[in-house]
């Protein structure tokens, strides 16, 4: 194909995804394709796009928090979820405390100030989901403090949760003893006082992985409806493109769990784990199978 065939055959998309290792060769261009061109957008964290994507489909393909896809899909907005994903981690490790506060444990949480970016950051429900059915905690009784809306503007908090001042920060807050613990995400402070609540947390992950199945996962990629019904084969190039990018940065590694699993029945048993846990804390007003998150085109993926 000649250069002029190409440009002209070409279709450009605009997409919102993250700097990863996974990422990297794609959004250096290394990772090419006859029919589409991608065209990425500047939002740095990427979280901020989301609310760009749910509120204003501002992009054709865009990075997504699960738990915000399962909050705008209960909503109507015209969103389809592709099985990729873009970040996934363990949640254990994510729930601080200031030891030099003195000590602190998950029975003692009913009562206290626990802190987290937005209420319905994917992060939160993971972990709250883990203290109500791993440990007993009744996450009802927590005095939660958040510091933003949620991006699907439909849902409101519930009554329960307090909303910080807006000169105050969760790393601070978390320090200073105004709240008494913090939920935080994929970079933790670097701060010697602030320990898990979770006690060798890391080793208690692998633990509860091996239990249940599950790799937690909180990102995924979401396409326009529209894009999917009138255009499934570019979906299904940049499907291809997520892959091979992946592939190029040799992930996983040997021996490693996969933790950007790709395909629906690799992400499946998270999805499944995730949805309950959003009914659990009223997320979501009802509970979807697992296949309506996708449709014909992308549930296809592999």
């Amino acid at each position: 194909m000649t250069t002029a065939q190409t440009a002209t055959a070409q279709q450009t998309l605009r997409m919102a995804l993250g700097d990863y290792p996974h990422t990297a060769a794609l959004k250096r261009g290394e990772i090419t394709s006859d029919a589409v061109a991608l065209d990425f957008a500047g939002l740095t964290p990427v979280y901020k796009s989301f609310a760009e994507m749910v509120r204003h489909a501002a992009y054709d393909i865009s990075e997504m928090a699960i738990v915000t896809y399962l909050q705008a899909r209960s909503h109507g907005k015209p969103l389809v979820l592709m099985p990729c994903v873009m970040l996934g981690r363990f949640q254990h490790g994510t729930l601080l405390y200031n030891c030099a506060r003195g000590p602190l444990a998950l029975s003692d949480l009913p009562g206290r100030r626990v802190g987290v970016r937005s209420y319905t950051q994917t992060t939160g429900t993971w972990l709250r989901g883990h203290l109500q059915n791993d440990y007993g905690v009744d996450i009802d009784r927590v005095r939660w403090v958040n510091f933003e809306d949620a991006h699907v503007l439909e849902y409101r908090d519930p009554p329960f949760v307090e909303r910080a001042g807006a000169d105050k920060s969760l790393l601070t807050m978390v320090q200073d003893g105004e709240l008494d613990a913090g939920i935080f995400g994929a970079e933790l402070p670097d701060d010697p006082r602030l320990k898990s609540l979770i006690p060798d947390a890391n080793a208690e992950a692998l633990r509860w992985s091996a239990r249940h199945g599950v790799v937690p996962l909180n990102h995924m990629v979401v396409v326009t409806e529209s894009l999917s019904r009138t255009r499934p084969d570019l979906v299904r190039e940049v499907f291809a493109m997520l892959k091979q990018s992946k592939r190029a940065a040799g992930l996983p590694a040997p021996g490693e769990i996969d933790v950007h699993p790709f395909g629906l029945e690799a992400c499946r048993p998270a999805l499944r784990m995730i949805i309950d846990y959003a009914v659990q804390q009223k997320l979501i007003p009802r509970s979807f199978e697992v296949d309506e998150l996708f449709d014909d085109t992308t549930r296809a993926l592999r």
